[in-house]
């Protein structure tokens, strides 16, 4: 159980997987949580969740992201619209997110994102450019979750 507020729980979570602190990260997700980029398969539970977000904080692949919103409410419900980046090898790839986080008994119990696949296409030939022409890949997100201070 924590005292942080839902919001800030999320954010520190998506900060703790960006910063490559994956057992933080994991610490708070609930044990029955599930996780799903909605037209992709669900997944459930920790630890088939701990193999997907551990495949994304290792060495060719690593994530990152800008919240540009967040809110949440007296439920535990927590919206985000985001900017996400995954960098897999030299391509770094950024498309639109817009995601809901249910919180629980302080640990995250539900972590849905919605997406759009032609943002990603669109995202994914941007860093195939950006691979050939390194100067249309230089501009950083404007405020990267790996640099929040995390409380703690």
């Amino acid at each position: 159980m924590t005292s942080q507020t839902p919001e800030d729980l999320v954010a520190d979570f998506f900060a703790a997987l960006a910063q490559q602190r994956l057992d933080d990260a994991l610490a708070s997700v609930a044990d029955s949580i599930v996780y799903t980029n909605v037209s992709l398969p669900t997944v459930r539970g920790k630890k088939r969740f701990a193999a997907i977000m551990g495949a994304l904080n290792g060495g060719l692949v690593s994530f990152d992201a800008e919240l540009r919103a967040i809110a949440g409410n007296d439920d535990g419900v927590v919206l985000t619209e985001r900017i996400d980046e995954l960098t897999v090898g030299p391509l770094r790839i950024r498309f639109w997110v817009c995601g809901r986080n249910e919180v629980r008994d302080g640990q995250i119990v539900v972590w849905r994102d919605y997406f759009d696949f032609w943002d990603c296409t669109r995202g994914l030939v941007r860093a195939l450019a950006g691979a050939v022409v390194p100067t249309l890949n230089r501009r950083p997100l404007a405020a990267p979750v790996s640099a929040r201070t995390v409380a703690g």
